[in-house]
């Protein structure tokens, strides 16, 4: 079977919400030897894309985001163990988290999924998390990487302080910082000194490999 047929199933259950046909195009790209990680990216992460593009024009709630975050999650559980990774390579480094009184985490759950099916080691801190505790996972972790996630305009505000405080604790010239989330935008990213702003989940990878290759 062609391998862009499956890229274009794995989309559609994506966009679908359809575990059973995400579970079945994962497994039918194992068999037809398309490479693991190009089957996340060209399939998978294209179809959650879509779904970004749907959520933004109203046409998408939660639910459905939800449906698809699943059934790409079954597909990402079948095909990861089949990236190839260069073991060799000490992986890359990045401390995730949604930044204080945000609750709001699918964003930030599809840039994990993303990351992790890429190779690089995912310290995720969750939702709602307290601005120190992202420069405590810096230090503990030698993070090379800070993923900064709002969906709010009234949390906004903390993705300044996160980096205000890695200024303050020394630490900010050793990591890039990434932030992202429906109300941010490159132009608020560079105002408060970020080094990168994600539009979507699925850019993640590119813009983190770009900025450690800096």
């Amino acid at each position: 079977m062609e391998k862009e047929e499956i890229f274009k199933n794995l989309a559609k259950c994506v966009v679908d919400g359809d575990e059973e046909g995400a579970k079945k195009w994962a497994e039918e790209a194992i068999k037809s030897n398309i490479d693991a990680y190009e089957a996340i990216m060209n399939g998978l992460a294209e179809g959650m894309r879509k779904v970004s593009e749907l959520y933004e024009k109203g046409e998408y709630y939660v639910p459905e985001v939800l449906l698809s975050a699943s059934a790409m999650n079954v597909a990402v559980e079948i095909l990861r163990p089949h990236i190839k990774i260069d073991k060799a390579t000490k992986p890359i480094t990045v401390v995730l988290g949604v930044v204080e009184g945000d609750i709001h985490d699918i964003g930030k759950n599809l840039v994990k999924i993303m990351l992790d099916s890429a190779g690089f080691k995912v310290i995720d801190l969750g939702k709602d998390v307290p601005s120190m505790k992202f420069i405590e996972a810096v230090k503990e972790y030698s993070a090379e990487v800070v993923g900064l996630s709002a969906l709010m305009t009234t949390t906004m505000p903390g993705m300044k302080k996160v980096i205000d405080l890695l200024i303050k604790e020394g630490q900010r010239d050793k990591v890039k910082v990434i932030i992202g989330g429906a109300p941010t935008s490159w132009d608020y990213a560079k105002s408060i000194g970020a080094d990168a702003w994600g539009k979507d989940a699925s850019e993640a990878v590119e813009i983190v490999r770009r900025l450690i290759a800096k």
